[in-house]
Order: structure tokens, then sequence, then C-alpha cells
């Protein structure tokens, strides 16, 4: 918890105020009650009576020597009261500053520190804990830095000077609000240690919950189709009925925090002035005066009240550690795939784009067996070299390899003989346009998701595009390139996507096209276009795919099977010499049709 405290450093000065207006406001709150016991004693004295008939008799009253000290006094209160209700805003204030920019500084390094992340601490944390961590936890965290800027400078001052008070004006009488105070101490104490254990399964629950409802609203086609909504009902009620349990139970037994203030409260001011208006001590007599009894109930009221606001304090603080940890979790990660501390860094127009593997294995973390293994080729620059294997034969994990998605295991990855763990982050993503298996678009225009990441003039938009085969459907709408794409492109077809995510790749003008099964969606016509066009593209070409139509014109095609290399060639001497790739021709492709390729 101290650990991500460090991020208030940047509003010290901040908190420094914070503190003054609250120390300040401390001191004046417990000279409050000094003048009310004055003001009762000045009011209990003799008096003339006097009628008050208009505002003349009222300014006479004023100018009386009995009736003035009563009006100094009470003027000397609202000017106080005044003040300290200049010093709540103005501390509130900064309390809330603090607390955001705290909060925001927390969400800036923990997407910083997200966006480091290789594939395998991704899957580690999960999307849905990331987005709990990222909200629900910093949220906790913020309101609990607000908290505890308003309450925990100004709840011991108010507490340690009302105990003062009150012994100094009567320490025998003071040990009536020295055992209320152990008594509602213990009762605390009691609570906390039962409701503390809870607070780390709850935001455990609320990653569980976050989970099952991104499973449920991503997958909501697929749970129509099948019929299926009333297991899934279930499965979110059966999150949510454990998550209201748990909440039910903290809930009541939190409960009796305010009841059990009130009791002792009560009881205390009850004996206070009991004992008081008895002039009884344990040992002896008192002289307790009318407005010393008042003052010693008001000093033991603040008394109570601040250690109950202490308490709520400590009471919070598992839950807010709960969540420093969670965040300190992700903070503290050090990712598996580094950059080096003297990376190379490769001139743009100097590099040629060409990819070699050298006896490259890699293994899931956790993994018991590798998914590709021995792997060796050489992908020529400004060629295409094509991957088809079948399902699971590690055709998508191999080319993740190359934007470090993954680090492999054993073995080495080269561009223009340099290894890739050796070059920069910036220099490697520069050299690469990668094409995901699904069409990733972003919220904004289609311009926008073509530029993504480039600055680029329209002509340059525009011929992606129309490489990408694309221009033909953007201009059919509305307001063509400036049309807006909604998130996560739904309101565009699947090949429109892929079409879109491919112009992207192509605008930003790279060495290297990484295509993960990126025409998947397409027909075979735009499909053969688009092969068509991308030769005219320089550049390396990389693509997974599971259609022979779509790699058979291919400089070199690997197939994979089992993570292994069964064959590499063109497609004339794989059909001489794979038998894997055969049975994948043969199952797609009559042979007349593969006769005429």
């Amino acid at each position: 918890m101290i650990k991500i405290l460090k991020y208030l450093k940047k509003y010290k000065w901040s908190v420094v105020l914070v503190i003054f207006f609250i120390a300040v406001r401390g001191i004046l709150e417990l000279l409050l009650p000094n003048y009310m016991a004055k003001l009762l004693g000045q009011a209990m004295e003799d008096k003339t009576e006097t009628s008050i008939n208009g505002i003349g008799d009222f300014f006479k009253l004023f100018n009386s020597s009995e009736w003035q000290p009563i009006f100094i006094t009470a003027g000397i209160m609202l000017v106080i009261i005044i003040f300290i209700i200049i010093l709540t805003i103005l501390s509130r204030y900064f309390e809330s500053k603090v607390a955001s920019g705290f909060a925001m500084e927390l969400r800036r390094e923990v997407y910083k520190k997200v966006e480091s992340f290789s594939l395998d601490e991704m899957d580690y944390f999960t999307v849905s804990s990331l987005i709990t961590r990222t909200t629900n936890d910093i949220q906790q965290l913020q309101g609990y830095v607000n908290f505890i800027l308003g309450f925990l400078f100004l709840q011991p001052i108010m507490a340690i000077g009302a105990i003062v008070m009150a012994i100094r004006i009567n320490a025998s009488l003071s040990i009536v609000l020295t055992i209320s105070l152990v008594s509602l101490l213990i009762i605390l104490i009691t609570i906390f240690v039962i409701i503390l254990p809870y607070f780390a399964k709850m935001q455990k629950l609320m990653d569980k919950m976050n989970l099952v409802t991104r499973e449920n609203l991503t997958g909501l086609r697929v749970v129509r189709a099948h019929n299926t909504q009333k297991y899934q009902e279930e499965k979110i009620d059966k999150v949510n009925l454990e998550t209201k349990k748990i909440n039910i139970f903290v809930g009541r037994t939190a409960g009796f925090l305010w009841p059990t203030l009130g009791l002792v409260l009560g009881l205390t001011s009850l004996a206070i002035m009991f004992f008081g208006a008895n002039h009884i001590n344990f040992e002896a007599r008192t002289g307790l005066n009318p407005e010393e009894l008042l003052l010693l109930q008001q000093y033991s009221s603040r008394a109570i009240m601040s250690l109950m606001f202490i308490t709520m304090i400590f009471i919070m603080i598992p839950r807010a550690n709960v969540s420093a940890n969670r965040i300190m979790e992700v903070l503290d990660l050090e990712p598996r795939i580094k950059e080096e501390s003297n990376p190379v860094n490769l001139e743009f127009e100097k590099v040629r784009g060409e990819v070699v593997f050298n006896d490259v294995t890699f293994k899931y973390m956790d993994a018991d067996e590798a998914v590709i293994k021995n792997i060796s080729f050489k992908a020529e620059a400004g060629k295409t070299t094509a991957f088809i294997g079948s399902t699971g034969s590690g055709k998508s994990t191999l080319i993740n390899l190359i934007p470090r998605f993954y680090d492999a295991t054993e073995g080495e990855i080269l561009i223009d003989n340099i290894p890739i763990n050796k070059l920069s982050f910036n220099s490697l993503y520069s050299l690469i346009g990668y094409v995901p298996q699904q069409g990733i678009l972003f919220s904004g225009t289609i311009r926008d998701n073509i530029a993504f990441g480039k600055n680029s003039n329209v002509e340059t938009i525009e011929k992606s595009a129309e490489i990408a085969q694309g221009k033909e459907f953007i201009e059919s709408f509305n307001d063509k390139y400036d049309s807006n794409i909604s998130q996560g492109g739904t309101n565009v077809s699947g090949g429109q996507r892929q079409r879109l995510s491919i112009a992207r790749a192509i605008n930003k003008n790279p060495k290297i096209f990484i295509f993960d099964d990126s025409f998947s969606a397409l027909d075979y016509n735009t499909d053969k276009k688009l092969r068509q066009a991308l030769k005219d593209v320089e550049a390396t070409k990389l693509i997974v795919a599971q259609r022979i139509n779509t790699i058979i014109d291919a400089d070199q095609i690997i197939v994979l099977n089992n993570g292994v290399i069964e064959g590499i060639g063109t497609h004339k001497e794989l059909m001489k010499t794979s038998k894997v790739y055969q049975e994948i021709a043969y199952s797609q492709l009559s042979k007349e049709e593969l006769e005429d390729e």
C-alpha cells in the first residue's frame, strides 16, 4: 500500500496545503466548544429585563454592558465557523485534485505497462482482470486517498485534542470517556477482523463478473444461435449471487458500526451528565459548573466520533490494500520481452527485409511441449513466403514470433542478418505491417483507421484502399472516407474489416508484411485481385493461409505439420514432394483445377 502512494509525489505541495488547512480547521473546531460554554455561562448571568420593540432597542441592547459580552462571544463563534467553512472548502478542493490526479497517474502507468506486455503476460492476467484493475481497483484507491486526506490528519487532531481538553476539565470524570473509547475500540477491532478476509474475495469476484459478462456480450450471437440464453443467465446469476452474499455480509457486519457508535455516544453523554450533575466521582465529590459539564460532554462526543472515523479509515485499508496489491502486481511485473539496453536502430531506407529463422523452437509459458520445433528457413527480401498446414500446426505462432509478440524459446530470428532481439522496438515495429486473423478496427472514420499510426495524405490513403480492394465499397458510403466506423467495426462486414485492416498495413509502407490468414473472409475474385495488386508492392510478404488459392503463386510455400516443417518449395514442387500439401490441395480443388494452375 505504501509503495503505491509514491504516485502522490507529484502532488506533494497540494498534500501539504491540505494538511495545513486541516490542522488549522481542527484547532478552530476544538476552540468552538469553549466559546459555546462561555456563551452559556454569560447567558445564565442575571440580566435586567429588556423588551425589544424595534431595531433601535436592539442596538441599545447590543451596547449595554450586560449583553455586549454575549454578542461578542457569539460574533467570535460566527467568525470561527466561517473560517472553518472556508478551510473545509479549500481542503476539499485540494483533496479532490490530489485524489483525481493520483488516479490519473495510476491509470496512465498501468496502461503504459500493459502496452509493454507480451501475449504471455496478457494471458497471465486476462483481459477481464486488467479491465477491473484499471477501473474498479483504481477507483477504490482514488476514494481511499480522498478519504484519508480528509480524515486521517483531521481526526487524530480532534481525538487527541478532545481527550486532552476533557482531562483538563475534569480528570476523574474523564474515566467515563476512557471506558467508552476502549469499549468502542474493542467492538470496532472485532468487526474489522471479521470482514477483513472478504475484501480480497470481493475483488476476485469482480474479475469473474467482468469475465463472464464480457464473454457473454462478445459471444451474444453464438448464445442466441444455440438458444443458450438460460444457461448463460445461470452462469451470470451464480457469480452475481456470490458477490451479493459477500456484499450483504460485509454490509450487515459494517452496519453495526453506526448504531454501536450512537449507543456508546448516548451512554457516554448520559453517564457524564449523571455523574456530573450529581457531583459524583469515584473517589470524591467534584465541583463541576454547567459550562464545564457542557464542555466535557462536547469533547467526549468529538473524541468518540473521531475514533469512529479513524477506525473507518483502518477498515478501508484492507480493501484498498487488496486493490493496491493488484495494481502493483501489474506495475511490478517485468515483461519477459524487453528491449536491450543498447539496441540497434536500423535506417529504414537501407533495410531489405530478409527474414531468417535459424533452428527456432517455441514453447508457451507453463506448457509441457513445444508448439514449433527446429524451424529453419529464409524468406528472401521482396518475395512472398507462405505458410500452410492443418489447424494447430503452429502457423500463426510462428509468424507471431517475428514482431516479438512472443520470444523464441530456442534459436534465433534475423532481419537482414541482425537478431530481432537486438533491434529497438521502434525499429522492429516500423519495419512490419501486421494484419491479424480478425480485422481489428477502431472507433473513428475510415480515414482514421487506414492512416492509423501514420500521418498520410489523401492520395496515399486512397491508393492503400485501392490495393486492398476496398475503394469500391468505401466510395459507396455517403461520407466515403469520412464515414464513421463503430467500436470494433461492427457496422461493416467481416470482408470489409479485413480489407480495411490490409489497407492500414499497406498505408504504413513497411518492409515486411505479415498476413495471418487475413484473406479468409474474402471471396475468390477479391482474393485474386488483392494478391495481384500486392505483387506491385515492394516488400517481403509472409502469408499464413488455409486456402491453396491464396498462396498458389507464392515464391516459397512452407508446409507445417505438428510444429515441424514437412516441406518447402513452390506449389508445383510441393505437389510432387509433400504428402501433407497434396492432401490439403486435393481437399480444396479438383485434379483438373490443380493441373490448370
